[in-house]
Protein backbone atom coordinates (compact mmCIF):
# COMPACT_ATOMS: atom_id res chain seq x y z
CA UNK A 1 0.00 0.00 0.00
CA UNK A 2 0.87 3.76 -0.70
CA UNK A 3 1.74 5.50 2.86
CA UNK A 4 -0.26 8.54 3.45
CA UNK A 5 1.29 11.78 3.42
CA UNK A 6 1.67 12.15 7.81
CA UNK A 7 3.55 8.77 7.54
CA UNK A 8 6.25 9.83 4.88
CA UNK A 9 7.74 11.99 7.54
CA UNK A 10 10.48 11.47 9.49
CA UNK A 11 9.08 11.69 12.94
CA UNK A 12 12.41 11.51 14.92
CA UNK A 13 13.66 14.79 13.27
CA UNK A 14 9.88 16.33 13.35
CA UNK A 15 9.58 19.48 15.96
CA UNK A 16 6.86 21.18 17.36
CA UNK A 17 5.55 24.00 14.88
CA UNK A 18 3.36 24.45 12.20
CA UNK A 19 3.74 22.34 9.44
CA UNK A 20 1.52 21.95 5.68
CA UNK A 21 1.12 21.06 2.67
CA UNK A 22 -1.57 21.78 -0.37
CA UNK A 23 -2.77 19.00 -2.49
CA UNK A 24 -4.21 18.90 -6.44
CA UNK A 25 -7.73 19.39 -4.75
CA UNK A 26 -6.33 23.23 -2.87
CA UNK A 27 -7.00 21.35 0.30
CA UNK A 28 -4.21 22.52 2.63
CA UNK A 29 -3.24 19.67 5.74
CA UNK A 30 -1.97 21.74 8.69
CA UNK A 31 -0.28 19.94 11.25
CA UNK A 32 -0.11 22.20 14.44
CA UNK A 33 2.45 19.81 16.43
CA UNK A 34 2.17 20.94 19.88
CA UNK A 35 5.08 17.88 21.05
CA UNK A 36 7.76 16.12 19.42
CA UNK A 37 6.88 12.82 18.61
CA UNK A 38 8.14 9.65 20.41
CA UNK A 39 9.68 11.71 23.59
CA UNK A 40 7.45 10.98 25.76
CA UNK A 41 5.66 14.16 26.55
CA UNK A 42 2.06 13.58 25.04
CA UNK A 43 -1.43 16.05 25.37
CA UNK A 44 -3.44 14.28 28.29
CA UNK A 45 -6.32 12.74 26.33
CA UNK A 46 -9.00 15.16 28.58
CA UNK A 47 -6.63 17.83 27.13
CA UNK A 48 -6.84 16.63 23.62
CA UNK A 49 -10.31 16.48 23.84
CA UNK A 50 -11.01 19.55 25.00
CA UNK A 51 -8.72 21.83 22.41
CA UNK A 52 -10.55 19.45 19.70
CA UNK A 53 -13.86 20.89 21.08
CA UNK A 54 -12.31 24.38 21.53
CA UNK A 55 -10.28 24.75 18.22
CA UNK A 56 -13.12 22.56 16.14
CA UNK A 57 -15.66 25.77 17.28
CA UNK A 58 -13.36 28.78 16.89
CA UNK A 59 -11.29 28.14 13.54
CA UNK A 60 -15.49 27.14 12.29
CA UNK A 61 -16.51 30.74 13.51
CA UNK A 62 -13.55 32.07 12.06
CA UNK A 63 -12.53 30.40 8.71
CA UNK A 64 -16.70 29.63 7.30
CA UNK A 65 -16.83 27.07 4.87
CA UNK A 66 -13.28 27.01 4.20
CA UNK A 67 -12.60 24.88 7.42
CA UNK A 68 -13.18 21.19 6.14
CA UNK A 69 -11.98 19.05 9.23
CA UNK A 70 -10.41 19.89 12.35
CA UNK A 71 -8.98 16.88 14.76
CA UNK A 72 -6.56 15.63 17.08
CA UNK A 73 -3.67 13.27 16.01
CA UNK A 74 -3.86 9.55 17.48
CA UNK A 75 -0.60 10.27 18.85
CA UNK A 76 -1.61 12.90 21.00
CA UNK A 77 1.53 14.98 19.82
CA UNK A 78 -1.27 18.06 17.83
CA UNK A 79 -3.86 18.33 15.35
CA UNK A 80 -4.65 18.41 12.16
CA UNK A 81 -6.75 21.07 10.10
CA UNK A 82 -7.67 20.88 6.68
CA UNK A 83 -8.25 23.78 4.61
CA UNK A 84 -9.98 24.95 1.42
CA UNK A 85 -7.51 27.32 -0.20
CA UNK A 86 -5.61 28.72 2.52
CA UNK A 87 -2.07 29.55 2.31
CA UNK A 88 0.63 28.62 5.38
CA UNK A 89 0.38 32.10 6.25
CA UNK A 90 -3.32 32.44 6.24
CA UNK A 91 -3.68 29.45 8.23
CA UNK A 92 -1.20 30.56 10.62
CA UNK A 93 -3.26 33.64 11.46
CA UNK A 94 -6.43 31.68 11.87
CA UNK A 95 -4.75 29.22 14.09
CA UNK A 96 -3.22 32.12 16.01
CA UNK A 97 -6.54 34.04 15.84
CA UNK A 98 -8.69 30.66 16.92
CA UNK A 99 -6.52 29.85 19.64
CA UNK A 100 -7.10 33.59 21.23
CA UNK A 101 -10.48 33.35 20.77
CA UNK A 102 -10.91 29.45 22.26
CA UNK A 103 -8.28 31.09 25.48
CA UNK A 104 -11.14 33.71 25.99
CA UNK A 105 -14.27 31.45 26.24
CA UNK A 106 -15.36 30.03 29.48
CA UNK A 107 -17.41 27.00 28.60
CA UNK A 108 -16.55 24.11 26.29
CA UNK A 109 -18.34 24.49 23.40
CA UNK A 110 -20.44 20.83 22.59
CA UNK A 111 -19.44 18.97 25.85
CA UNK A 112 -23.24 18.02 27.02
CA UNK A 113 -24.31 14.51 27.00
CA UNK A 114 -26.83 15.09 24.12
CA UNK A 115 -23.53 16.91 22.37
CA UNK A 116 -20.81 14.48 23.05
CA UNK A 117 -20.29 10.92 23.00
CA UNK A 118 -17.98 11.08 25.97
CA UNK A 119 -18.99 14.33 27.83
CA UNK A 120 -17.46 13.22 30.65
CA UNK A 121 -13.76 13.43 29.73
CA UNK A 122 -13.35 17.07 29.35
CA UNK A 123 -10.08 19.46 31.12
CA UNK A 124 -10.76 23.34 30.34
CA UNK A 125 -7.85 23.96 32.56
CA UNK A 126 -5.38 21.66 30.90
CA UNK A 127 -6.71 22.21 27.41
CA UNK A 128 -5.48 26.42 28.20
CA UNK A 129 -2.40 25.26 29.04
CA UNK A 130 -1.25 23.53 26.16
CA UNK A 131 -2.80 26.22 23.87
CA UNK A 132 -0.68 29.00 25.52
CA UNK A 133 2.07 26.74 24.91
CA UNK A 134 1.51 25.83 21.74
CA UNK A 135 0.58 29.74 20.86
CA UNK A 136 3.99 30.62 22.13
CA UNK A 137 5.75 28.58 19.97
CA UNK A 138 3.75 29.61 16.93
CA UNK A 139 4.83 33.02 17.68
CA UNK A 140 8.42 31.80 16.48
CA UNK A 141 7.87 30.03 13.94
Amino acid sequence: MKKIPSFEKDHDNLQPGLHARTDANQITTFDLRFKKPNAGDYIAPKALHTVEHLLATTLRELGGDDIVYFGPMGCRTGFYLLTLRRSYGEGKALIEEGIRAALALDAIPGATRKECGNYLEHDMEGAKEELRSYLAILENV
